[in-house]
């Protein structure tokens, strides 16, 4: 019984408890929302504050913007009514200068048109003036002017012939050197490409292995090669070959030689090198004085130094334009002698002078100057006879002819420096070359015959006088010239020698 009573007890206290706590919470719950809707309102209030002074600053700021505008735009139309003003002005100074400039041009057609009236009577006039002359004078005009250049030409042809030699005198200086630039520039063109073909030679290998042997370790063996023997070597330059590069031929020969037989035998080492660069150079001195003795015996030349004909066998390693220097002047010694038997000349002497006539080009890479000076010193050194030097020194017309076996030895030499085949040349070209030369002179009127000597270094023309006198003759040549440089391509330079001749010929009976 007391504890059904304690449980109702106890669950009503538990209902009302409930039931307090609710309305206690609810109060609570108000208090809070009245706190927070009260600082909401100040909160509010505050931006509306804050609001109300940005706008008022906002307000003033676009009343200073709005009056700054307001002062730039009528500065503005200041300047704009300024402008405006100046232009006008300047439209007005420009309308007055238009109408004057009009004015002046009408003034100048009317003063030409008044020219040009003034020339035309003029013109009549001259011209009824100049019909009149010719009525009285019996003369066209033109006959007048025919007759007035031939008396001219006659008076002062003489003068005319003497004052074009001084300008082509003068006009041969400043084409010399002209034309000394152009050489100038020309070798520093090919330059690269001629070195390469006179300056090397090569030695083949039986495999490409052997490039390591002859470079060496640390390249010892290549530079104890070249060391010795005075040039360059190159291994990398063309698959199994050896390339020898130097300018002294010699040195090329004794480097191949000695080149050849390191790798025949396959050691190679420095001082192996050393010494069959030395035996290379015992056996081509001994092939110098071998070829030097040979060409003297085969032309039956007696009393010479040994030592000069140690230099004349040197000329059997050097080329020029290809061909063998040695055998070159052996072919001149021959044809000079035999051109000076033919005239009567002393056949020892052309001989000797042809066989010399190059002998500097074996010392020309050694000495200063050029072969032909060189080869005079030479021949002075070794006491050979001065009428020698004196014919083989102007071979190349840089001294003048002193006998008539000067001018064989520089006869032989166009020979046999113009033979086809002898200096890379092909026979084909050689007779196209001469033919287009000889075509080209006879293509002009007044010309008899036409020859080209000398390997087309020369083209003599013959015309007939009675067509060409000569003032005309020496134009001509100019012509042939000038259309020779023109249309055709050849090395060096030609001469034009044109002959004007007048034979008479009568009998006494």
């Amino acid at each position: 019984m007391n504890t059904s009573i304690l449980l109702a007890v106890g669950a009503f206290s538990l209902v009302a408890g409930s039931i307090l706590g609710y309305f206690v919470r609810q109060s609570v719950a108000r208090q809070r929302a009245d706190t927070v809707e009260q600082k909401l309102k100040q909160r509010l209030e505050q931006v509306k504050e804050e609001a109300a002074q940005v706008l008022n600053q906002a307000k003033e700021k676009a009343k200073q913007v709005v009056a700054g505008a307001e002062t730039d735009r009528e500065l503005s139309r200041k300047q704009l009514l300024e402008t405006e003003q100046i232009l006008l002005k300047r439209e007005s100074v420009l309308d007055a200068k238009v109408s004057s400039l009009d004015q002046k041009e009408k003034t100048l057609e009317r003063e030409v048109a008044e020219v040009k009236q003034k020339e035309k009577a003029l013109e009549e006039v001259r011209l009824q003036a100049l019909e009149k002359l010719e009525r009285a004078a019996g003369f066209s005009k033109e006959e007048a002017k025919k007759e007035l250049f031939e008396l001219t030409q006659q008076q002062h042809e003489a003068d005319l012939l003497a004052r074009m030699r001084k300008l082509e005198q003068e006009g041969e200086e400043r084409f010399d050197k002209r034309a000394r630039e152009i050489v100038a520039y020309a070798v520093q063109k090919v330059g690269v490409s001629q070195a390469q073909e006179i300056t090397t030679t090569t030695v083949p290998l039986p495999s490409e292995d052997l490039k390591g042997k002859i470079i060496g370790k640390e390249g010892r063996n290549i530079r104890a090669l070249e060391r010795a023997a005075g040039v360059e070597i190159i291994v990398d330059e063309a698959p199994e070959a050896v390339v020898i590069s130097g300018f002294d031929p010699l040195r090329r020969q004794v480097a191949r030689v000695a080149l050849e037989r390191l790798i025949k035998d396959g050691r190679i080492h420095p001082a192996r090198v050393e010494e069959q660069v030395e035996k290379a150079q015992q056996e081509i001195d001994s092939q110098i004085k071998e070829a030097g003795e040979a060409v003297v015996y085969e032309l039956g030349i007696v009393g010479l130094d040994p030592k000069l004909l140690q230099i004349l066998g040197r000329l059997k390693f050097r080329t020029s334009y290809g061909q063998n220097v040695l055998l070159h002047s052996l072919e001149v010694a021959y044809l000079a002698s035999g051109l000076a038997a033919e005239l009567g000349a002393n056949v020892t002497l052309a001989k000797k002078a042809g066989l010399f006539h190059d002998i500097g080009k074996a010392l020309d890479h050694q000495v200063e100057g050029s072969h032909v000076e060189i080869g005079m010193r030479i021949l002075e050194k070794f006491g050979v006879e001065k009428e020698v030097i004196d014919a083989m020194k102007s071979h190349h017309e840089d001294y003048p002819y002193e006998s008539v076996e000067a001018i064989l030895i520089q006869v032989a030499d166009a020979i046999s420096a113009s033979r086809p085949g002898a200096r890379k040349d092909t026979l084909e070209n050689y007779l196209k070359r001469i033919g287009e030369l000889e075509n080209l002179a006879a293509s002009f009127p007044g010309v008899e015959k036409v020859y080209a000597i000398q390997a087309g270094r020369e083209v003599r023309v013959f015309v007939k006088p009675q067509e060409l006198d000569d003032l005309a003759a020496q134009q001509l040549a100019r012509e042939i010239a000038n259309r020779i440089e023109q249309d055709l391509r050849y090395p060096g330079e030609i001469k034009v020698t044109l002959v004007r001749e007048n034979r008479f010929v009568e009998y006494a009976r």
